[in-house]
């Protein structure tokens, strides 16, 4: 009787133990300071690919040279793939001056003035360290069909080690990109 009761209690305790700490959430956020709206210029963002190995919920963190580790505690609140594209478009909206930038394929891109596509081929995160965004983007003038494709390279100093300050870090990273993309339409 004794040692049934001492096992229930046992059991109730490792219970207790085994509970996982809640996921810590973390999204990408728009930085570019917000022009007057002084533009009727229309863009369309999209579509933004990113690579496969970061598309997923979990924060993929790079640990040494050819190894990443998923963390399960630290996750993207959205789709990171949306959720960069939202930002960038946010920060596009800023830059331009302009309250017409949408995302594809929410509006045709045939409406807009512009058209901006991006694939993301690197997606790094090494906490404490650095937060790396490389692009190949094009931007097509829709008007006569004129297209400039280009790339962008940023890398951003993460201020400490926690997650918080690496979203920070990969928000300057897409708010570079964004700069890049907005002097770009601004030439056309």
């Amino acid at each position: 009787m004794i040692a049934r009761r001492l096992g229930a209690m046992l059991c109730v305790l490792a219970t207790g133990c085994a509970t996982t700490p809640p996921a810590r959430l973390y999204s990408l956020s728009a930085s570019a300071t917000p022009a007057p709206l002084s533009s009727d210029l229309s863009v369309s963002v999209g579509p933004v690919s990113i690579p496969a190995a970061v598309d997923r919920p979990q924060i993929v963190v790079a640990t040494v040279d050819n190894h990443v580790q998923l963390d399960d505690f630290n996750r993207w609140a959205s789709p990171l793939q949306e959720n960069l594209s939202s930002v960038i478009a946010d920060n596009l909206a800023a830059l331009l001056g302009t309250s017409r930038v949408t995302r594809f394929p929410r509006t045709s891109s045939a409406q807009a003035d512009f058209r901006v596509a991006i694939e993301v081929t690197r997606f790094e995160s090494v906490p404490g360290q650095w937060a790396t965004l490389d692009a190949a983007w094009t931007v097509r003038r829709m008007s006569d069909g004129v297209v400039q494709t280009h790339r962008t390279s940023a890398r951003e100093p993460v201020q400490d080690g926690s997650f918080d300050a690496l979203a920070a870090a990969h928000s300057r990273a897409a708010a570079r990109l964004s700069q890049d993309i907005a002097e770009a339409v601004r030439a056309l």
